[in-house]
């Protein structure tokens, strides 16, 4: 008789791909037999931040797609729809950055909610920032 699966659920921009993303992608995967990952769409990211990622949500799900610790990915069209994902794709486990701490507890009801450590030392949001190249005067 085969063990159940543990489906685990994760979400996030993936937007310059990096070790943190892989780290924590790798971590969530740890938790269970089958990782899914939802990729915000460009339209979601510009409304929570006011910016396009640098790559296309399509380039983004096909990075996340092709992650051998990845089991399923899709694209994640709004922030007001995490419970109708972790019921759609049956989750028994919520995964999120500890940035995110408390912020998802709401969930608890539906599935097992855990917060992972990020990398320390490495931010998508930071690189952006590094790269940002100065108007000139």
């Amino acid at each position: 008789m085969s063990a159940p699966q543990t489906r685990v659920i994760t979400f996030g921009t993936y937007d310059l791909f990096h070790i943190g993303h892989l780290n924590i992608l790798k971590r969530a995967a740890a938790l269970g037999n089958h990782l899914i990952v939802g990729v915000s769409t460009d339209a979601l990211n510009f409304s929570k931040k006011g910016l396009k990622p640098v790559f296309p949500q399509h380039e983004r799900l096909a990075i996340v797609e092709a992650l051998r610790c990845v089991n399923e990915a899709f694209y994640e069209e709004s922030l007001e729809l995490k419970a109708e994902y972790i019921k759609h794709y049956k989750a028994d486990v919520l995964v999120m950055g500890d940035d995110w701490a408390g912020r998802f507890d709401q969930f608890k009801s539906l599935c097992d909610v855990v917060y992972l450590p990020r990398t320390e030392g490495i931010s998508t949001t930071d690189i952006k920032q590094g790269l940002a190249i100065p108007a000139k005067v």
